[in-house]
């Protein structure tokens, strides 16, 4: 897996729609993942040729996940 560091959850949500629209596959929807830090907002999917890629923001500036 590869993983991209984005600038903001907001990018993340727009690079995983343009990934799908280019042909990906969804592994995981843009979100936060309980078992990661509060503010860790990631999405996963799958290129074309089946490589598993992380789309992730780790901003403590932005809303964390709720307690």
């Amino acid at each position: 897996m590869v993983a991209f560091e984005a600038r903001s959850q907001k990018q993340v949500r727009a690079l995983h729609a343009a990934a799908l629209a280019a042909g990906g596959t969804d592994e995981g929807p843009p979100g936060f993942r309980a078992s990661y830090g509060p503010h860790f907002y990631v999405g996963y999917l799958r290129d074309p040729q089946g490589n598993k890629i992380a789309l992730f923001s780790n901003d403590p500036y932005e809303p964390g996940r709720p307690a």
